[in-house]
């Protein structure tokens, strides 16, 4: 397994990454008619927008794309940052990958400047995210006007 930073040509790949995770992954949490929409907004062009901005990374075994995660700041904030895009092919999952991409995030410029780190999770990430040291933002365990949960870790700067 090799963690390297995302390169332009990988979009098409991390995009069916994605995709793939969503329809397999999420769907048990989400109503479907919510996940086919979500599929249909995940593109390269989506996928690029976010790594012009972010510090996104993309996890390999040998030359296949199994996972990625971004990190960047969170409302251009100098001392929040926020982790987005956080995804590990069903067959990799429980393997060791999302604690790696967690590790790789946590080492980056952005994570190490950050005295608040927040992550817009889906329902289905929540155990994982918590196992990692992330708690709910302010208590609050149901998902948001975007079906998401925020959750947030605290550090010392």
């Amino acid at each position: 397994m090799e963690i390297r930073r995302f390169k332009d040509e990988d979009a098409v790949e991390v995009s069916e990454v994605i995709r793939e995770t969503i329809r397999i992954s999420n769907t048990k949490d989400y109503p479907a008619e919510l996940m086919d929409e979500l599929i249909k907004s995940e593109t390269p062009e989506n996928v690029q927008g976010m790594a012009s901005w972010t510090h996104f990374y993309v996890v390999l075994d040998g030359e296949k794309i199994i996972g990625c995660g971004a990190i960047g700041p969170y409302w251009g904030k100098e001392d929040e940052s926020s982790l987005f895009t956080i995804f590990v092919l069903p067959e990799y999952q429980g393997k060791g990958v999302g604690r790696a991409i967690i590790e790789t995030l946590e080492k980056d410029e952005f994570f190490l400047r950050a005295k608040r780190i927040e992550i817009p999770a889906s329902i289905t990430g929540i155990p994982f995210y918590l196992k990692m040291g992330y708690q709910y933002k302010n208590g609050i365990t149901t998902p948001d006007e975007e079906h998401l949960i925020r959750l947030e870790k605290f550090r010392e700067v």
